[in-house]
């Protein structure tokens, strides 16, 4: 899976340019602000349906127009596919092949793409929002039921919320039953795809972490918590856990258990990484995860992921990029930086440069 070519018009700091990508490693470079991150940006955007940077679609618009819009083309297994999206302040247009999709699931899975950026390192020092927005964007892309079930799990979570702040006591707990006998059937399918996912992780990341360190360290991850392994057992589970809260939840006034409060333990040496570890030891882990989480790609659907590297070199000694660079070999990486001779070792690649928002040659 490689992208081929990427238009970008009105995007951030583009006000219309054309990008053409090889198979293997191309490198954005120039001087800081003048837009190489934003192309990774719209690059992750056509895989996953999300920025990696802003949670509002509208920050990506040019100043001064009211619509962006990204393209590109890639060549998958299955054939060349074309993704396009339409981004206004007030909502998108997304089409895959010419075809308006409906839902962000119809688009997730076409171009498969794993994101990595210093501010990566939050996947280990910050809260259990970040560990759980990593398995929610990567699994996505690998399943779309598990979308979908996201989505509604939401959904009803919300409605669930809302009732517990209802001052009627009787009818929250007459009405509770209901609401969770939906929101376990979704949860379940959440609970179970992300034990997958970590039990294929665990071992990666360790395998990864392992090259990059030497073996000076041990890398362990791990869920937070266990439900069970069938479907059945999770459901179960999670809805005598709902039922046994009642109270407390009516007190709080919100859901204060479910896949929506679970959390990713990662361990370096045994101690948790989030508490202990140094910067330097969380950059790792997290590019080890981000690397792991390539591989999980490439068996699970055949053909590797396009790999976005933004500004990573820099933070890095020179043993680990070299070691970097040996793990990403023959998988297409678009890779930002400042000053390419510093990072590629005399590799041969495609080198793009980048000024004000404009191609150099």
């Amino acid at each position: 899976m490689h992208i081929e070519t990427l238009r970008l018009q009105n995007f951030r700091n583009y006000a219309d340019e054309e990008f053409t990508f090889d198979e293997g490693l191309n490198v954005l470079y120039g001087k800081n602000a003048q837009g190489k991150t934003n192309c990774a940006e719209a690059v992750f955007y056509l895989c996953a349906g999300v920025s990696p940077r802003t949670s509002r679609d509208k920050q990506m618009i040019r100043a001064g127009e009211s619509c962006a819009c990204i393209a590109a083309t890639a060549k998958t297994r299955f054939g060349t596919v074309t993704i396009e999206a339409d981004i206004r302040e007030t909502g998108r247009e997304v089409r895959v092949n010419g075809s308006r999709i409906a839902r962000n699931a119809d688009l997730l899975g076409n171009i498969n793409g794993v994101f990595f950026s210093p501010g990566e390192l939050r996947l280990i020092q910050d809260g259990p929002d970040e560990r759980r927005r990593f398995l929610n964007v990567s699994i996505s892309q690998l399943y779309r039921s598990y979308y979908t079930a996201l989505v509604r799990y939401n959904k009803i979570l919300e409605q669930r919320n809302a009732l517990l702040k209802e001052r009627d006591v009787s009818l929250i707990f007459e009405t509770l039953p209901v609401w969770d006998v939906q929101l376990c059937r979704y949860a379940a399918e959440i609970v179970a795809r992300r034990s997958e996912f970590i039990s294929m992780l665990s071992p990666i990341a360790a395998e990864k972490h392992a090259r990059l360190t030497d073996k000076a360290e041990e890398l362990e991850i791990r869920a937070e918590k266990q439900y069970g392994k069938t479907r059945e057992e999770i459901e179960a589970k999670l809805s005598e856990e709902f039922s046994r809260n009642y109270e407390r939840d009516i007190r709080l006034g919100f859901t204060g258990s479910g896949p929506h409060r679970d959390d990713l333990k990662i361990l370096i040496g045994g101690t948790e990484a989030r508490i202990y570890g140094s910067q330097g030891q969380a950059r790792t882990a997290a590019l080890a995860l981000k690397l792991a989480e390539t591989e999980i790609f490439k068996r699970l659907s055949g053909e590797s992921p396009v790999l976005i590297l933004d500004d990573v070199m820099s933070e890095l000694d020179l043993s680990r990029r070299r070691k970097l660079l040996a793990e990403i070999d023959g998988m297409q990486t678009i890779l930002t930086c400042t000053h390419t001779e510093k990072v590629l070792f005399g590799k041969t690649v495609h080198k793009i440069r980048i000024v004000g928002g404009k191609i150099k040659s």
